[in-house]
């Protein structure tokens, strides 16, 4: 067929004409659609409801969270008001709340008798409108049996109000009751649980089953690739054919979880139990990479950059041994110091005669080049560490420390062996930003010096304590640092073993290691020198602003002593300032800047940046 031109002109108009209603169609669809989607308002009431009541019903409706998050779709709200039903009838049994009513109106029609094959197309209003009714109360409280010791909730008793998180509270109360004695398949086999609604009462009755009295059988590991199985049952430290105790079982797997050598680390008890009374164990584990490495970087106006990292292997022959190799630069670009490194290498063993002992090797090399003296040092020797649980961990060793240089006095070479012996409790609810608990750390360090080494012990601690107010966004912290050499004389002791204060670590606004103990030369001349006594504290008023925002005001105090805490010889500085922290999820990063405040060692402002808090 062949199109003349005015029928290619026909067909041409045709075709726009089929265009702009085509245009018009997808616009009216559109405009369609919007008008589907519109949705005016969820109207909320609770009727005779207290705050606390109706907050706990808001929180629990989906409608309610879909108006929060802007949802408009006919199909999803529809879904959640047939679904906010149980939520919201759950949410009242929860308070007590046993006879409530509860009507969904989804443009008048109740939500509950619209089938799903006739579901709006349109939503306008949807009202959701509860009658809690009373708070029922227990007439009746029992479970039985109950093994020796088991203590109930308080809320589960005659005359309470009778919430059902009371009783899943009471049920798991009683399991665990005979869980912790050894009845590892302990279940609620019964319960009567009656309503009295011309009362407001409920009568509750549970009924327990403790079982048999069952011991620990073998552990069985499932997933390991490159741990051995002797050691990790050695390190898991599961005390087989003991009897059975779920906290024994938690300990397990939390060994497991601190060699760092497992992703994941999951301990499930057997179905059955194996004749007569053992129960085996399964461990399932997730090994994780077996290298890490990490960096880090702290920057102070006066002092310099200090940089520092690790390289570490998690399970070094296949036992979680952690070989760990670490370095430090530090005063790089310092105004008054030289500048120090640090090379190490330690290498850990867990589980070495006990399942919580840790036992290693370390070794270091290291210069030193500060106002006091410059020295090259090394040390070597053997750690042991005891973890008695997540808080509390003690530590002792055997180690050999070498140092030569010189000082403003003279040259001088220091030997000595020494056995410290240290503690650490540790009660913060976070590590790395803590709001509330304190941390407690304490040393005592006997050494034996050779020849122009003196002898003597080195005592040191450090207690930090923190407070929150205010759903901790406001946080008061406070740090107190301390140390003492005795039987030593204050030439004859290790230039690393003598106290300084300054810095970062100790009072900010004063230039690190500035203050100690000025010495008579020969020449009439004076030499700073390390003390033998120090004491420093800090003080710090921290303010969230925003969820990521937090500024801080600060006060910090040192003095270092020769012979005591407060004598003639003592000297003592002090710094404040105001900083900055800005949360990134694993660490707050932090600005300090400070000034002097109190003492000679320093002027000016300095400014501080590092991730953590100071303390």
């Amino acid at each position: 067929m062949t199109l003349r031109g005015p029928e290619v002109d026909l067909l041409q108009t045709l075709l726009q004409d089929l265009r702009r209603l085509t245009g018009m169609a997808a616009l009216g669809a559109v405009l369609a659609a919007s008008q589907v989607q519109a949705l005016d308002r969820i109207d909320f009431s609770v009727a005779q409801g207290d705050g606390t009541l109706t907050e706990a019903l808001r929180n629990a409706s989906l409608l309610v969270a879909a108006e929060r998050d802007d949802q408009t779709d006919p199909q999803d709200l529809f879904a959640a008001a047939q679904a906010d039903y149980a939520q919201l009838l759950g949410t009242l049994y929860a308070a007590g709340h046993y006879s409530g009513i509860i009507t969904i109106k989804i443009d008048g029609r109740e939500a509950a008798g619209i089938a799903p094959l006739d579901a709006p197309r349109k939503i306008g209003v949807i009202a959701v409108a509860i009658d809690p009714g009373p708070a029922f109360r227990f007439s009746r409280a029992d479970i039985a049996p109950l093994a020796r010791g088991t203590d109930l909730p308080e809320e589960f008793a005659v005359g309470q109000v009778a919430e059902s998180g009371a009783i899943r509270s009471a049920a798991t109360a009683g399991i665990d009751g005979w869980r912790d004695r050894g009845h590892a398949k302990a279940a609620a086999t019964g319960q009567d649980i009656t309503a009295d609604h011309r009362s407001a009462t409920l009568s509750a009755r549970l009924v327990l089953t403790p079982g048999p009295k069952l011991r620990f059988g073998p552990l069985i590991v499932e997933g390991q690739e490159r741990m051995r199985l002797d050691r990790i049952r050695a390190i898991a430290g599961l005390p087989t054919g003991q009897t059975f105790s779920p906290g024994e079982l938690d300990l397990a797997a939390t060994r497991l979880r601190r060699t760092g050598v497992f992703k994941s680390v999951t301990l499930a008890e057997a179905d059955t139990i194996t004749a007569p009374d053992l129960l085996p164990i399964t461990a399932t584990v997730v090994e994780d990479k077996t290298r890490r490495y990490s960096l880090g970087a702290e920057v102070a106006s006066f002092d310099g950059v200090t940089l520092s990292g690790y390289w570490l292997h998690r399970n070094l022959l296949g036992g979680a041994e952690r070989l760990r190799v670490y370095g430090e630069v530090a005063n790089l670009g310092a105004q008054a110091s030289g500048t120090d490194y640090t090379l190490g290498v330690t290498l850990d063993r867990p589980a070495t005669f006990t399942p919580d002992t840790t036992v290693g090797i370390i070794a270091e090399i290291g210069h030193v080049d500060d106002l006091d003296y410059s020295a090259d040092t090394a040390s070597v020797g053997l750690t042991a560490t005891q973890i008695f649980s997540t808080e509390l961990t003690a530590r002792t060793g055997l180690t050999y420390d070498y140092s030569k240089g010189r000082d403003g006095v003279s040259d001088f070479e220091f030997r000595n062996i020494s056995v410290p012996l240290g503690l650490t409790w540790d009660r913060r609810d976070d590590p790395v930003s803590a709001t509330r608990g304190f941390y407690l750390e304490a040393e005592a360090k006997p050494f034996l010096g050779f020849d122009t080494t003196d002898s003597g012990v080195r005592l040191s601690w450090d207690a930090r304590a923190y407070r929150g107010f205010g759903s901790d966004r406001f946080v008061l912290a406070a740090r107190l640092q301390g140390g003492a050499i005795y039987g030593a004389s204050l030439l004859g002791t290790p230039r690393g073993e003598l106290f300084h204060s300054g810095g970062g670590g100790s009072v900010r606004g004063q230039p690190y290691n500035s203050l100690g103990i000025d010495v008579l030369r020969i020449n009439n001349e004076t030499s700073r020198i390390g003390g033998t006594f120090y004491l420093g504290s800090q003080l710090e008023a921290r303010v969230r602003v925003t969820e990521k925002i937090g500024i801080v005001g600060f006060y910090d105090f040192g003095q270092v002593g020769i012979n005591g805490f407060f004598d003639d010889q003592t000297n003592s500085h002090a710094g404040a300032g105001l900083g900055l922290r800005y949360d990134t999820g694993f660490g707050p990063i932090r600005l300090d800047v400070a000034q002097p405040v109190g003492g000679t060692t320093g002027e000016g402002v300095q400014i501080y940046v590092g991730l953590g808090q100071a303390f």
